[in-house]
């Protein structure tokens, strides 16, 4: 043992309450041993009085301990830690010269900001991940050492790492800093690492190469990150492989692109997106389902303008507590205006405009209002983060009798929504305030406690699943996110449902009482389908492009054999064109390929663009009336007359219900 046997006994309790016992000095490896040979070899790190430990660090003390393996749900952080050290090793031997500034795990995976002359290109990684693996069978053996902070600083000054010593500079003075060693390579950190180089096994593979700036600030020297995922084994890095290139198949932007859905133009602005034809449908088929269903709950359309005076702002109090994601004030007349970040003001001055009777209560008005918030530049993200978007907004103004069945309302129809559009994995996230930062939030202990009753009754009324976040209200009030997931399991937060308690006395909205008196409304925000711009974005990854029937931008293409099927052809597509649909547009999204391409290259041309359904013309189906219908999958469902069709077509594209595939 490392430990002389004179050495004062530490007593070690282990989860299961057993206590052993072993000289002052023990290491996690030694304990691990002494319980068992299998545990010795699983070991990774261990907790001691509930912080993380390296196995080879002696304990001084009496200790309760948890001995941490693979199996372990902090495993993979763990090797994540180790294979940025792994990185950076492996780039600095490759590379002599390059600076090492700061490496996390993150997410999925791990990087490592460098500080090179030379940028890396894509085909350094291979040769760098070739030294990681070499690194690892060379099992290079860790150990730890702690430094005065001024030492650490002249040293790493020294060899010439600038940022290091400058991270240590930041280190309180007199503090001392843990230095580890990997073989003779040696980092600052705090640890904890593996006993070898080895542990961290060979189920990793570097990803991509990106630009960073030192410290996250653009006023800084531009760094490169290279970034890589680890594993426990090889099958979770398949898995985690196969997922990747699943997302990239289904990334918006790349579709986007391809179906000619949307598109930026530096003219317009950053974060500001132009919708093109093609994404125009699955706006208004989204609206328009809003529109259907908002009526069956009694909804009442309004619209209001896109900017107003500044004051409206302070008197909603968006400024003074949401002041930074707003746009700059625009000088007219002498007077401030402001893009609106939010509908809720307006919609306000709706209600406020007539006295009303707690008859008339509820009250639901509904908009698809278009708003304008400022994102930072780096944060912006296709469709899922913009500028200026167009919201499904609503707000409903009701009795305190009445709060918590309009708050059910509200979460039912948004699991509706989620039902129709196939989105089986969502949950709703209670958002609370973060009691440390109390000035984020409108002061109003007592209406925040009673809000939050009426929510949580609600809520757990609803039978919906749904767990807590602290920090995420709005500042008027507690919230509900609901959070959903993407077929790759990428989760979205994509739609609110909200209780406000601040607008009653900011807008003094008030209804005539049973007893003729005045009584404050409570008001419901609610955004169902949240934005046309997240939203869509969101099922264009949910669905790969390949909408259902109701809501693709063309619903079906005719194909002429030849010109001699041509008058048919044009005859189908008129045909399908003036059949009226109940839900959505006046008649079906057809079009039809006149090329000179051969037929198959039409055929695929039409898959390509994900289109559900492709009609095949030639002159037997012109003398026998009828089409030839292929799927986008492949599938060949033959030839059947043209009512058959339409009938199957318009069936889907009423109901919203799929078969296409």
């Amino acid at each position: 043992m490392s430990a002389s046997a004179a050495a004062p006994d530490v007593t070690i309790t282990l989860p299961d309450g057993k206590t052993m016992t072993f000289p002052r000095g023990i290491t996690g490896q030694e304990i691990a041993a002494a319980i068992g040979p299998g545990l010795a070899k699983a070991a990774l790190i261990l907790e001691v009085n509930g912080k993380e430990w390296d196995l080879f660090r002696p304990i001084e003390e009496d200790a309760a301990i948890r001995i941490i393996t693979k199996k372990d749900a902090k495993a993979l952080e763990l090797i994540r830690h180790d294979a940025a050290h792994l990185l950076a090793m492996a780039v600095q031997e490759l590379y002599p010269g390059t600076q090492v500034t700061i490496g996390p795990a993150i997410e999925d995976g791990f990087y490592y900001d460098f500080a090179r002359s030379e940028p890396f290109t894509p085909e350094d990684l291979p040769k760098i991940e070739a030294k990681m693996r070499e690194i690892v069978r060379q099992a290079r053996p860790t150990r730890r050492e702690v430094w005065p902070r001024d030492l650490a600083i002249r040293h790493f000054r020294d060899i010439g790492e600038q940022y290091k010593a400058e991270l240590i500079e930041g280190i309180p003075a007199g503090d001392d800093v843990s230095i580890y060693y990997h073989g003779d390579w040696h980092d600052l950190c705090r640890g904890p690492h593996f006993r070898t180089t080895a542990e961290i096994g060979d189920a990793f593979k570097l990803t991509k190469i990106a630009g960073a700036y030192w410290r996250g600030d653009a006023k800084n020297a531009q760094l490169q990150r290279i970034y890589g995922t680890a594993w426990r084994d090889s099958k979770e890095l398949d898995a985690y492989l196969e997922r990747m290139a699943e997302a990239e198949k289904r990334d918006h932007r790349k579709l986007g692109r391809e179906l000619e859905l949307f598109t930026f133009s530096p003219d317009v602005g950053a974060g500001l997106p132009l919708w093109m034809p093609n994404g125009m449908v699955i706006r208004q088929e989204l609206e328009f389902l809003a529109l259907n269903e908002e009526r069956k709950d009694g909804y009442r359309r309004v619209a209001t303008p896109h900017i107003a005076k500044e004051a409206l702002y302070y008197r909603s109090r968006h400024l003074p507590y949401y002041g930074e994601g707003m746009y700059a004030p625009l000088d007219i007349d002498g007077e401030n205006y402001r893009l609106r970040p939010m509908n809720c003001p307006h919609h306000h001055l709706i209600y406020g405009a007539t006295r009303h009777s707690y008859r008339e209560l509820p009250l639901r008005i509904a908009e698809y209002g278009q708003d304008y918030r400022y994102e930072a530049s780096g944060g912006l993200s296709g469709l899922m983060r913009v500028r200026g978007f167009c919201m499904n907004d609503a707000h409903i103004y009701c009795r305190y009798d009445q709060a918590k069945d309009e708050f059910i309302r509200v979460m039912k129809l948004h699991a509706r929504y989620y039902d129709l559009l196939n989105i089986k994995e969502y949950y709703m996230r209670l958002s609370l305030p973060d009691l440390d930062k109390l000035d984020k939030y409108v002061d109003e202990p007592e209406k925040w406690l009673e809000a939050l009753k009426i929510i949580r009754q609600a809520m757990d009324e609803s039978g919906l699943h749904y767990a807590e976040g602290k920090g995420e209200a709005a500042f008027y009030g507690p919230k509900i996110d609901f959070m959903i997931k993407s077929a790759i399991g990428t989760e979205y937060t994509i739609s609110t449902n909200q209780l406000d308690f601040l607008a009653t006395e900011t807008f003094d909205l008030k209804y005539i009482g049973e007893d003729g008196a005045d009584h404050p409304v409570y008001v419901i925000h609610r955004a169902p389908l949240g934005t046309h711009e997240r939203f869509t974005a969101f099922l264009i990854e949910h669905y790969a492009g390949a909408f259902p029937t109701w809501l693709a931008p063309v619903q079906a293409r005719v194909i002429p054999i030849s010109d001699k099927a041509a008058d048919y052809a044009q005859t189908v597509l008129d045909t399908l064109f003036n059949t009226p649909v109940v839900n959505g547009t006046a008649g079906l999204r057809v079009d039809i390929d006149t090329s000179n391409e051969r037929m198959q290259k039409k055929i695929r041309d039409a898959q390509l663009q994900k289109i559900p359904y492709m009609l095949v013309v030639g002159e037997r189906e012109a003398a026998e009336g009828k089409v030839a219908v292929r799927l986008r999958s492949g599938k060949d469902l033959g030839a059947m007359p043209l009512e058959t069709f339409i009938a199957r077509i318009k069936s889907e594209a009423e109901s919203r219900v799929d078969v296409a595939e």
